[in-house]
């Protein structure tokens, strides 16, 4: 995953940096390690439809906040969202939880992004496919090449 993304931003002529740090999935802490606010760190949180399993959206706030699952149901137009299992997360990303990065590289998964992560920040940080590296990346490139839905999804 993380050679698949850098090698899609540098198509792309994308604006982003690559941190190498120790292995680290918790936004506060990879925050301080990337020299990065808390709050423009792209948690991603892979979630599906309780009533249809093949309703997948990967979900993309600022790591400081809490996802609403009613937000995400909302977003989708379904009934009740839920938060898939770290396997699920795993197979339908190729991540493992905490490395999992705000693009959608599946036609199955819908990406969603709450606008407080990219309209308050030049840049947002995120771990690229593992856990022990990170980009930087300037936030219209990531608009730009993500095309993510914008809605509000916390708490």
């Amino acid at each position: 995953m993380f050679n698949q993304l850098k090698q899609l931003l540098e198509e792309q002529h994308a604006n982003f940096r690559v941190i190498e740090h120790p292995p680290e999935g918790k936004s506060q802490s990879v925050a301080q390690i990337r020299g990065t606010s808390e709050e423009q760190g792209a948690k991603a949180m892979l979630c599906k439809s309780k009533h249809d399993p093949n309703v997948l959206m990967l979900a993309i706030l600022p790591g400081n906040k809490r996802l609403d699952f009613q937000k995400v149901a909302s977003a989708m137009g379904i009934k009740k969202a839920t938060l898939a299992s770290p396997e699920e997360a795993t197979l339908e990303t190729g991540c493992q939880i905490g490395a999992i990065p705000p693009f959608s590289f599946s036609p199955r998964i819908h990406l969603l992004v709450d606008p407080a992560l990219v309209e308050e920040h030049d840049e947002i940080a995120f771990n690229a496919g593992r856990l022990d590296r990170s980009m930087v990346l300037n936030t219209q490139d990531y608009l730009r090449i993500a095309k993510p839905e914008l809605h509000s999804l916390w708490t």
